[in-house]
């Protein structure tokens, strides 16, 4: 990887520092069963949207073309940017290349830059991102002085041309380009523009204190819209670097997270809006841009607050919700997805603030917000698996099938990490330091689900239980070859939900009762067609209270979010309800215990969230 000057943080920040700081772009690397989740992504959508959508290709005004000049390129290549350099695959790559070459080329001599017909704050601030993205995995030495000219324009014209709309509602994603700036200038200045910039944004935490939208929200605000949102958890984050109020702003976060989660939150781990807050049932709908974006915004609160907590949480949403909007191939995607989806077909859904088409698996079923801005998710939740410790050391912050290379004080030190996490419960960790023994602390975290039960063996030594969730501090000299083996055995709990059902969750994986899927094009050519998806089966079952879960393994397959290959199941029993129907177009509100059904005990499979399209997450309990 070239080096550039301009790549390297500074050591003299004024910034508060993070817990864990992140890594470059390419520094960590997928492998196993998540370098396939990568390359399906590669193969589908993502590696062919400029030919199948002319909103991202050759006509995009992002790449000097007359066609779309607000987000849509932008988000393309949030994603796109990322994933060709994590798999380092020259046609990527090659798609890219026009895009960047042409915003580095289009700016004017005021430092303003992008589609003349477009002044929007907004899209600069995710081209910000990617560009800050490119030059980590490139070293091109263009983007600090790119970014340095447009940012003292954007200084000098803020006060006159303020922040509005989106761009009011997203400062903080602004304000992480510019202090990826500012700790490679050092240029004074750029404090400054991170305080006007939060000035001018809304002060989502005021918001979060006495938090009023506690139900589905009926009308359009930007307060309420559930991107905006998504993308508002890091504002905490980035208030404390320029603060270093660290306390008030964690306590912020946690009032953020209370606020949302208690009067939205989903048993899959995100938060509902069917474009608008939209409360806790489960058929209501969440939003595919609010996935990725979710994901993405926790990513930045790990690393700055270091609370593990954040990492189960990053890993709940990667591992469910985000596979579950997108079909298996990741050529179709869902605008809005729902925990208890019997039906996906193009039908308005009552309450929901979004369009008929927005349960469907197509290009661009509703708007195409979703279409450009899907590709992030995997890409980023890959590279912020991991992140560099204070002291100097490396943590694991997520757990995944992935390599690290980067170096330790000077010395190069690569960490493979070998698992089918969350499939299995075992996740291997081999170390290899380019020297002859390298000493390093690693930090690995323990979920809150696995304190108590889960171990940790280090070189074949005695077992040490984890015993409180948070971090386990391994400090030693390392060889090449020592493994590190952590075992996080998972129980399958019932969580009782606000709709009076139950969902089961095991360790980071929700499960569902997967119902067979019957796929039906209804309009366009595939492999971009609008596809509804039906029911091949009944799917109104509940459990029985007192049953046990009997766990089923599988190989891992190439794609283990496709039905019928789950490579984890549970068995348990349960009954058909035959008075639980539907309620226009979704399944009705789960039946009020206690329930009575004269029909059978059966046994039935429940499968991983994701792997599911047609499921039941939320069911009954029935009487035995």
């Amino acid at each position: 990887m070239p080096e550039c000057r301009a790549a390297q943080p500074r050591a003299d920040s004024a910034l508060a520092p993070v817990a864990f700081a992140h890594l470059p772009l390419g520094a960590v690397r997928p492998t196993g069963w998540l370098q396939d989740q990568l390359r399906i992504q590669s193969e589908g959508l993502t590696g062919h949207l400029g030919e199948v959508w002319p909103d991202c290709g050759p006509r995009s005004a992002w790449r000097g073309g007359d066609g779309e000049a607000w987000e849509r390129g932008p988000y393309y290549l949030d994603g796109l940017v990322p994933l060709a350099h994590l798999l380092d695959l020259p046609r990527l790559l090659h798609i890219a290349e026009p895009f960047i070459e042409w915003i580095l080329g289009s700016g004017r001599p005021d430092g303003f830059f992008g589609p003349a017909v477009n002044d929007d704050w907004w899209p600069r601030m995710i081209v910000g991102k990617i560009l800050t993205q490119h030059a980590e995995a490139t070293g091109d030495p263009r983007v600090a002085p790119f970014l340095l000219r447009y940012f003292r324009h954007q200084f000098e014209a803020l006060p006159q041309r303020p922040l509005r709309d989106w761009g009011q509602a997203r400062a903080a994603d602004n304000v992480l380009s510019v202090f990826w700036l500012y700790e490679r200038s050092g240029e004074p200045f750029l404090l400054d523009l991170a305080g006007l910039l939060l000035r001018q944004g809304i002060d989502w935490p005021a918001l979060w204190r006495d938090f009023p939208y506690r139900g589905p929200q009926m009308r359009f605000d930007h307060r309420v819209h559930v991107v905006n949102v998504a993308m508002s958890l890091k504002f905490p984050a980035v208030r404390c670097r320029l603060s270093h109020d660290v306390d008030v702003e964690r306590g912020n976060m946690a009032a953020g997270m209370a606020a949302i989660w208690q009067n939205h939150g989903q048993a899959h781990g995100m938060f509902a809006g069917d474009e608008w807050l939209a409360g806790t049932a489960p058929t209501r709908g969440v939003e595919t841009c609010a996935v990725v974006e979710g994901l993405f915004s926790l990513a930045i609160l790990l690393g700055t607050f270091g609370d593990a907590a954040l990492g189960d949480r990053m890993e709940r949403i990667a591992y469910n919700a985000l596979p579950a909007c997108q079909s298996p191939d990741q050529w179709l995607h869902q605008y809005d997805q729902q925990a208890n989806q019997v039906r996906c077909t193009p039908v308005k859904r009552s309450g929901w603030s979004n369009g008929p088409w927005a349960n469907v698996f197509g290009l661009e079923p509703n708007f195409g917000c979703c279409t450009a801005n899907l590709h992030q998710g995997w890409p980023k939740f890959v590279s912020h698996l991991w992140g560099r410790a204070p002291d100097g050391g490396l943590a694991a912050l997520a757990y995944g099938p992935c390599t690290v290379r980067t170096d330790i004080g000077g010395t190069p030190v690569a960490i493979e990490e070998e698992s089918d996490y969350p499939f299995r419960d075992e996740v291997r960790f081999v170390i290899r330091p380019g020297a002859p023994e390298l000493r390093f602390p690693l930090h690995l975290r323990v979920p809150e689900w696995a304190a108590g039960e889960g171990r940790c063996t280090v070189a074949g030594e005695v077992p040490v239980p984890l015993a409180v969730a948070g971090w386990h501090v391994i400090d030693r000299g390392w060889r090449t070859g020592d493994t590190v083996t952590l075992y996080l055995p998972a129980a399958a709990e019932r969580i009782r939900r606000p709709s009076g059902g139950v969902a089961v969750r095991r360790g980071p994986l929700v499960f569902a009762y997967g119902v067979a899927e019957k796929w039906r094009r209804v309009r366009g050519e595939d492999p971009v067609a609008d596809y509804e998806v039906l029911p091949a089966g009944p799917w109104n079952y509940g459990l029985l209270p007192d049953a046990g879960f009997e766990v089923r393994t599988a190989p891992v397959p190439r794609q283990p979010f496709a039905s019928g290959v789950a490579p984890l199941r549970l068995a348990t029993r349960g009954r058909r309800v035959p008075s639980w129907t539907l309620d226009g177009a979704s399944a009705a509100p789960p039946p009020t215990p206690p329930v009575v059904t004269g029909e059978p005990v059966e046994e039935i499979e429940l499968v991983p969230y994701g792997s599911a399209r047609i499921r039941v997450t939320e069911m009954p309990e029935v009487e035995g």
